[in-house]
């Protein structure tokens, strides 16, 4: 959309072929259907939030950043708000009002918008853009197409990997697909137990291979298979390339990261000894969701029902290394389609970073996530997309 709109702007007839009955069927999903549109850090931070192709983006992040897209929707009457590690979200909390902004806009500009109307292929004569293919037979002729299709998460809304498939067709080298940021399968089986469960102000450390991926204190849910969560979704990427490069990955929960271990050490002895008569099991609500409990005591190895006075110096050490060290193994992320973006997608090398143009075919433009782009969570996938498509609008309308 953001592409049609700034060719259309420039004065070139466009138009839109969309494979489904509407526009913006996963934009509807982002941010959880608050759409985090961007992010107010400086374009360092920026590029150092991105797995890969931070550099790549530079180009695109001159041309058209967050205060020229925060503009675009202010100036078209969508009221945003700066919220908490300097995300930006619709005031309303609908990212139905992103959509509509720019429907509206398409119209303003009279960019056609086809729907229903899947693309198979494109057709090409020496090596230029002579047209597209429609998966009806049909033949458009056209000499700039801009393939925006998405990655291959979420296929529902129609990002089905259809557009990355036809760069293939076209000869354009596809970084293999897989998910990110998607949630993490564990080995071991009692996340079962804990579906559902949400771990508060805790801190993760993913180790392996003499490497370390720290989290920040924040949430962890446990999944029927695993973690979810803001702390594990945005660590998830860079824990799957590690372990693709190691083949093992270790998490470490400390579910008590504001109390060293001396300070958890007295903790314990204080609660021990003013009850000393109650079960290791009730002392533990003291310290645990309750949920929690019975599978921390198994790991433990302690008996549930021995009295605190009883507890042994080795096992109160036992205790207190769970609660800082609470350990998974990590057998590998969800599937691609659970992932909240596409990682990999059309090679950077064969994409002018200055128009987004194919460097293979003259005429052909690529923007979004169908091209080998992936950051964390914040807005920053969404910028990307929007400053992508922006470039490539803009240079397929001048070149």
């Amino acid at each position: 959309m953001m592409a049609a709109i700034r060719a259309a702007s420039l004065g070139q007839e466009t138009t839109i072929f969309e494979g489904k009955i509407s526009l913006g069927n996963k934009l509807l999903l982002s941010g959880k259907g608050r759409c985090n549109l961007t992010n107010t850090e400086d374009i360092q931070y920026f590029l150092k939030r991105f797995n890969n192709g931070g550099e790549f983006l530079r180009d695109a992040f001159k041309k058209f950043f967050h205060p020229e897209l925060i503009s675009f929707f202010q100036e078209r009457g969508l009221k945003l708000a700066v919220e908490r590690q300097m995300r930006v979200f619709p005031l309303s909390e609908r990212s139905s009002g992103v959509l509509n902004v720019l429907k509206k806009e398409l119209e303003k500009n009279n960019v056609k918008v086809i729907c229903n109307s899947r693309v198979s292929g494109l057709i090409i004569v020496e090596g230029k853009i002579k047209g597209i293919r429609l998966e009806n037979g049909r033949e458009i002729e056209c000499d700039r197409v801009i393939l925006a299709t998405g990655g291959a998460s979420y296929s529902f809304t129609g990002s089905d990997a259809s557009g990355i498939n036809i760069a293939k067709k076209a000869g354009h080298k596809i970084v293999p697909l897989r998910a990110g940021l998607a949630a993490l399968d564990v080995k071991e089986d009692f996340p079962k137990k804990l579906e559902g469960l949400t771990l508060r102000n805790i801190r993760l450390e993913f180790s392996g291979a003499k490497t370390e991926i720290n989290s920040e204190v924040g949430e962890l849910v446990f999944t029927s298979s695993g973690i979810s969560g803001p702390l594990a979704i945005t660590l998830s990427s860079r824990v799957t390339d590690l372990l693709d490069k190691t083949g093992n990955v270790f998490l470490k929960i400390d579910l008590k990261p504001g109390l060293s271990v001396e300070q958890l050490d007295s903790r314990l002895l204080r609660e021990f000894k003013s009850n000393s008569q109650k079960s290791f099991k009730n002392i533990l609500k003291e310290l645990l969701p309750l949920r929690l409990i019975k599978v921390f005591i198994t790991t433990a190895g302690i008996d549930p029902l021995k009295k605190c006075s009883q507890i042994t110096q080795e096992e109160r050490r036992q205790v207190i290394s769970l609660l800082k060290s609470f350990r998974m193994e990590i057998s590998g992320s969800r599937p691609i389609e659970e992932g909240m973006v596409t990682r990999g997608g059309v090679s950077l090398k064969e994409i002018n970073p200055r128009t987004m143009e194919s460097r293979l075919i003259k005429g052909l433009y690529f923007c979004g996530e169908m091209i080998d782009i992936d950051a964390d969570t914040g807005g920053f996938n969404l910028q990307a997309a929007f400053s992508t498509g922006y470039l490539a609008g803009e240079s397929a309308a001048l070149n």
